[in-house]
């Protein structure tokens, strides 16, 4: 069985690692002309965590762990507020492991480089499925056909706008903007958060990393920009920020020229099926829960694993009764999360953070903060993984 999947993220990855496990035929086609590195990092939790050890990788997987120890929160003009442990404040529970996204996307390429065809530089432009194969046409290769078609482009994807066709992206009222920086303020493994009414801004450093990470999230109504124009994306997030505090604006100026320029709405996707004909969809195209749900990595990882066996055991019906719970109990987590990332109110951010600064000198601290976890752990453990040939 030739199996056709559009996208190497983590989703993509997943999948032809499981298919090809399974005696099936992946070919891999990305846009990029290699596989991303670098990018955010992200969190492996729950039954994610059992994926990655029956695919041999946990052990790598803990290496290359990001170790960052401690998330503190300053003032505008970058006193200490608040200060956590990293592990405490980001809800991970036992064998949950963070990492970032282009370490586990690489070690995932390396398990399958020379056993699965990969097409980088292209994309799908076409598809046509006539119940007995599916023909794709592509930007710049031959047109070939294929048994199968799975979509795993990202939240923007073009394989969900071809069979599915547009909308099914619902925003949620804010953006996200991802980016290397230099590390001027020499953080070591460390974590640093800066919060206003409506736009947080943070900086950050992971294990071995001689640079960091800005992130900024705002809250906006709908805004019209083109997706590929960078330029356009940096000027909207310099007016989203002009005038802020702390370190805003030195690293709104290294934006202009950062590597890795990431910037998106937070949005869910939602469709009440996520295969039609021979063309099935998978993470983030399939059921994206937002970067505020912490948990867009894991659905991946699950949602690859189930729908590679289940197709390797004869179809898609199975796939999406097995992931339906899971889907929704974890794109719940971006809408009840992001209110609590960006805040809208001045007497909010108060409260909160004096929340913050005294909760390591409370009597039951770790109780506390593990009711958090543990709703985070609950969504994260909501699927029993099968048992497959």
């Amino acid at each position: 069985m030739n199996v056709l999947i559009s996208g190497a993220g983590i989703a993509g990855l997943t999948t032809a690692y499981w298919l090809h496990e399974r005696g099936l035929n992946p070919t891999v086609v990305e846009r990029a002309d290699d596989i991303r590195d670098g990018g955010y990092k992200v969190d492996i939790r729950g039954t994610a965590v059992e994926v990655i050890r029956r695919m041999g990788l946990l052990d790598e997987v803990r290496e290359l762990r990001t170790e960052v120890r401690e998330a503190t929160f300053v003032d505008k003009d970058g006193a200490t507020v608040a200060t956590m442990d990293a592990d405490l404040f980001g809800g991970r529970h036992d064998e949950d492991v963070e990492i970032l996204r282009g370490d586990l996307a690489q070690l995932l390429y390396e398990r399958l480089r020379g056993k699965v065809e990969f097409v980088f530089g292209d994309s799908i432009v076409d598809i046509s499925d006539d119940g007995s194969g599916v023909r794709v046409a592509f930007e710049h290769g031959t047109e070939r056909r294929f048994d199968y078609v799975v979509g795993a482009d990202g939240l923007r994807s073009t394989t969900r706008r071809l069979v599915f066709g547009d909308g099914n992206v619902r925003e949620l009222g804010y953006y996200v903007s991802i980016f290397d920086v230099p590390n001027h303020l020499g953080l070591d493994r460390a974590e640093r958060t800066y919060v206003e009414p409506g736009r947080t801004a943070l900086m950050y450093s992971t294990r071995g990393d001689t640079k960091a990470k800005a992130m900024f999230m705002f809250a906006s109504e709908p805004l019209d920009y083109s997706r590929r124009d960078a330029a356009e994306q940096r000027a909207i997030l310099a007016r989203a920020f002009a005038g802020a505090g702390w370190e805003v604006p030195t690293l709104i100026a290294a934006a202009q020229d950062a590597d890795g320029f990431y910037f998106d709405s937070l949005s869910l996707v939602e469709l009440d099926r996520w295969s039609r004909g021979r063309v099935v969809l998978t993470g983030d195209a399939a059921y994206c829960a937002s970067p505020a749900s912490g948990q867009g990595t894991s659905l991946a990882l699950v949602g690859a694993y189930v729908l590679a066996n289940e197709m390797a055991e004869g179809g898609f019906d199975r796939y999406e009764t097995l992931m339906r719970d899971f889907v929704a109990a974890n794109q719940k987590l971006g809408p009840e999360n992001v209110r609590g990332m960006v805040i809208a109110k001045k007497w909010q951010i108060r409260a909160q953070l004096t929340v913050l600064r005294l909760l390591p000198k409370l009597p039951g601290k770790e109780k506390m903060a593990g009711r958090i976890a543990d709703k985070i752990h609950r969504a994260a453990t909501a699927i029993t993984l099968k048992d497959y040939a």
